[in-house]
């Protein structure tokens, strides 16, 4: 297994509290570069496991903690800070920003078109930092819930997408899945949507529906798919 290494860097935004988790190859060599956005618990361990598993596969990723610190164990306080987060979409989306910011000025980090991958609530925030950060190389979402795109934000999004649902995930109705995209494709843009036969998160082990057999078939395809885009 490849040898990685974790570190925190402060983000140049939003005041004193920004900060990002830093996952990557412990080598001298250049590798591409993502922002890894958490889900509606905080930077909890299954987010950092995620970071740490895209290092080993090659990528420096950045992972901006958007509750500064703080870090749900239940549902209602997770909802309790994405609910907060959500009343200032602005600041949130300067941070992943920063985040993006920070790791395309690395001197390891080649190409200079980055990735943005979001589960969940980050899921919602991967897509909407996409329209307004143009130089992207690569966007993911994973159930990423509440999203209704405008045709203007839409065409603001310049990276090719994949997008990853489950079919029984109550908090995201399939018509809304279809609807977004063919959205994409009426825009022209590139899109592939997945939907597997699983519920809500089922990619985190702790707190989603638990789908093994989706998860096994999603991480390797969100790999493949990063490793195309980004070089």
């Amino acid at each position: 297994m490849a040898v990685i290494r974790t570190s925190q860097v402060k983000l140049p935004v939003n005041g004193d509290n920004a900060y990002a988790f830093v996952a990557q190859p412990d080598d001298d060599a250049t590798h591409p570069g993502l922002v890894l956005i958490q889900e509606w618990w905080g930077i909890e361990p299954h987010i950092q496991d995620l970071a740490k598993k895209l290092a080993v596969e090659g990528f420096v990723v950045a992972v901006p903690d958007l509750f500064h610190g703080k870090v749900a164990t239940e549902p209602n306080d997770a909802m309790r800070l994405m609910m907060m987060a959500q009343k200032n979409i602005d600041r949130a989306v300067k941070e992943i920003i920063g985040a993006l910011n920070v790791i395309k000025n690395m001197d390891i980090v080649e190409p200079k078109k980055l990735g943005l991958v979001g589960f969940c609530f980050g899921g919602f925030l991967a897509y909407t930092t996409a329209s307004h950060y143009p130089d992207l190389g690569a966007l993911s979402a994973f159930y990423g819930a509440g999203y209704d795109p405008t045709p203007e934000e839409i065409a603001r999004v310049n990276a090719p997408v994949l997008a990853i649902y489950g079919s029984q995930d109550n908090s995201i109705p399939l018509e809304q899945v279809h609807t977004i995209e063919k959205r994409y494709q009426d825009a022209g843009k590139d899109i592939t949507v997945k939907i597997y036969d699983a519920g809500h998160a089922f990619i985190n082990p702790d707190h989603g529906a638990g789908n093994e057999a989706a998860a096994a078939d999603a991480w390797p395809r969100l790999i493949n798919f990063l490793k195309e885009k980004l070089r």
